[in-house]
């Protein structure tokens, strides 16, 4: 819709309501019109979907204060009956050379309001009042994410890692350095968006959908003469090599964010961020229950009997003294505190054992003779007895 248009609108006569009605006032009116023009209940109603499409604008306008208030001051600018275009039908001035492009980028005269009638409308109506010749600066874009992978041993997620990662990514064309135009000519700003990037659409008479300007793709700028390697884009791939740190306590599979370590903005807009997903080789002997190493520890059965002292290793490979108890029994758990991964605090978790008791399972005559003499000296009682019991 027009500058022109906009400005002819009465939306107070298309309400119904005076221009001084309270807000209230206001609102019961669109809603009773509303009701009545919905294309719902008007199926197949064209004049009854417009008369929607007007009322709706109406109220968008006088139902928001801030709104109702600039489009009060331009009415008042130019008279309360609304403001009649040179050459308009029914208006004065046929044939006067009349640009209206001067409202709106120009100031007004000794006491006029301030930059022009464009300041007052530009909240209203979005920006309506500018030209296409006004001079806009392209807004800064933020650069891409990038995704990689990484993998790495148990140890170095217990402890905590800096690994180098090759990275390839979008940077600025070197070529144009990122302007998008042929060598020795300059990027234009995009009429159709004023070098915003983006556009704004109106739904309906009601929704305002923002998107990326159809004709700059986003950018903000247009080329005439595209750069041959970027082809107008103003992007390139860029190859780096990078450290990255990968904290002590990482699990398999988990994700790791690092911000503004992703492709480069444009514009001066700020680095994406790089997302890191951690793969952890499994340990030989050792696992991981949280923050808690795991060990699975065979003893002898007359270890677990008689009690004994043994030596179990650790992941930083120095061995610890573990007291086994006299009567231990097959799965049963020990601790040794301190000796797991490493928490977010600094400190350690701990390292649990299990005891895996080993039953010999070729005997000399002599050891068969021995363990018959210690299974009659023992005297023990039938240890089966209570599955046999009454239910």
């Amino acid at each position: 819709m027009s500058t022109k248009d906009w400005l002819e609108k009465d939306f107070y006569k298309v309400l119904g309501v005076s221009k001084t009605a309270e807000p209230d006032e206001i609102k019961k009116a669109y809603r009773k019109l509303a009701r009545k023009y919905h294309p719902d209940s008007n199926a197949g109603d064209a004049t009854a979907e417009a008369k929607f499409k007007e009322v709706s604008e109406a109220y968008d306008v006088v139902g928001d204060a801030k709104k109702r208030k600039e489009y009060d001051e331009a009415r008042r600018l130019f008279g309360s009956g609304g403001f009649r275009m040179p050459g308009s039908a029914g208006g004065q001035g046929q044939g006067f050379g009349f640009d209206v492009g001067d409202l709106f980028n120009r100031s007004g005269a000794s006491g006029s309001a301030g930059g022009g009638l464009g300041d007052i409308l530009g909240g209203m109506f979005g920006g309506g009042g500018r030209t296409t010749t006004t001079s806009s600066t392209a807004r800064p874009r933020r650069g891409a994410d990038i995704e990689t992978e990484a993998t790495i041993e148990f140890a170095e997620a217990v402890n905590g890692v800096t690994v180098a990662l090759r990275m390839t990514s979008d940077a600025p064309c070197k070529t144009c350095r990122g302007t998008g135009a042929k060598y020795g000519t300059v990027p234009k700003v995009c009429l159709k968006c004023e070098g915003t990037g983006m556009q704004t659409s109106v739904q309906g008479g009601v929704f305002a959908m923002t998107e990326p300007c159809t004709e700059c793709k986003g950018r903000g700028l247009v080329v005439d003469q595209p750069c041959e390697t970027c082809h107008g884009s103003g992007r390139g791939q860029s190859s780096r090599t990078m450290q990255v740190r990968i904290p002590a306590g990482v699990t398999d599979g988990q994700r790791i964010r690092l911000k503004g370590k992703g492709a480069a903005g444009e514009r001066g807009g700020p680095s994406g961020d790089l997302y890191v997903t951690v793969h952890v080789n499994g340990h030989r002997i050792f696992g991981r229950q949280g923050e808690h190493l795991t060990l699975t520890v065979p003893v002898s059965f007359t270890e677990a009997a008689l009690g004994a002292e043994i030596k179990v290793p650790t992941l930083d490979g120095l061995p610890v003294t573990v007291r086994i108890p006299a009567g231990t029994a097959n799965g049963s758990k020990l601790r040794v505190r301190g000796k797991g991964s490493v928490r977010r605090d600094g400190t350690k978790g701990d390292l649990l054992l299990t005891i895996d008791v080993q039953v010999p399972h070729d005997l000399t005559a002599e050891q068969r003779a021995k363990l018959q003499e210690f299974s009659s000296a023992s005297a023990q009682p039938d240890l089966r007895a209570g599955l046999f019991g009454t239910a």
